[in-house]
């Protein structure tokens, strides 16, 4: 067990492995376990850190409950603590958060990015007018915890669709809005994150019903520079349901990107 003491909470990471650094910030359905099929795979080439975001897992939030605004400045915090200066981001669904705000506010420590499952805020009014639309579908309708997986996990896959959900009811309660949208704010980040200049990858499962494969890559088309590959057969948790092919493509990414040993 390892816990780093920053801004005003005991944060709780693991870390494992050597060679560039590489973290992984999890969804909103996780927390540091969801990385169990990633963590020892890729430690056998990078130093790799996985975390309990503020109010998830282990991690409490701090009294004044400033909650999904401290994730970048928690991960920053982490990070010097660690002494890591530079290092590749996965992020996952709401993980895009915490990678977006620290990226545009630490450029200089962030060589690499792969966006799973989130657009990364990299929206425009045609990106949010689908996003809309697919809100107000049927499936849209649907509760995130009804959609965090392919449907066809549960049949052909019901030990790991078990385990989903094992590690996500490890979650403390959560206000209900504790992730709602900022009101009125209608900004984007794809300008920024093309000035960043380095590598960007976003990776969506095929069936994915949280963000589906048509708005994730026209977020893509919003980054220049960026890539896009859709894991087939996977829904939103592509990373857990199809760990073997997600692996492969990231490990191919980050060598593509120069981030590998």
């Amino acid at each position: 067990m390892a816990w780093a003491k920053i801004n005003g909470i005991r944060l709780y990471y693991q870390a494992q492995g050597s060679g560039p650094a590489l973290v992984f910030a999890h969804g909103a359905g996780g927390n540091h376990l969801s990385w169990w099929q990633q963590m020892p795979e890729f430690a056998k080439r990078y130093r790799c850190v996985s975390f309990d975001h503020r109010a998830f897992g282990r991690t409490k939030d701090s009294r004044d409950k400033p909650g999904r605004r401290m994730f970048h400045e928690d991960l920053r915090e982490l990070l010097d603590l660690l002494g890591i200066e530079r290092i590749a981001i996965i992020a996952q669904s709401m993980g895009g958060r915490t990678t977006v705000g620290f990226a545009l506010r630490n450029p200089e420590r962030v060589s690499a990015i792969v966006f799973a499952g989130t657009t990364g805020g990299a929206v425009s009014e045609k990106v949010r007018a689908r996003q809309h639309e697919h809100r107000q579908s049927p499936m849209g309708r649907h509760t995130l915890a009804q959609r965090s997986f392919s449907p066809r996990l549960k049949e052909e896959r019901p030990d790991l669709a078990y385990l989903y959900r094992q590690i996500g009811r490890m979650n403390p309660p959560r206000p209900k809005d504790f992730l709602a949208p900022i009101p009125g704010y209608i900004g984007s980040s794809a300008k920024r994150l093309g000035e960043l200049e380095i590598p960007i990858l976003y990776l969506v499962g095929e069936e994915d019903t949280i963000t589906p494969p048509e708005i994730v890559k026209m977020s893509h088309e919003e980054v220049p520079g960026s890539q896009f590959d859709v894991i087939p057969g996977a829904g939103h948790s592509a990373y857990f349901e199809k760990a073997e092919l997600w692996n492969e493509r990231v490990q191919r990414f980050l060598s593509e990107a120069g981030w590998a040993p």
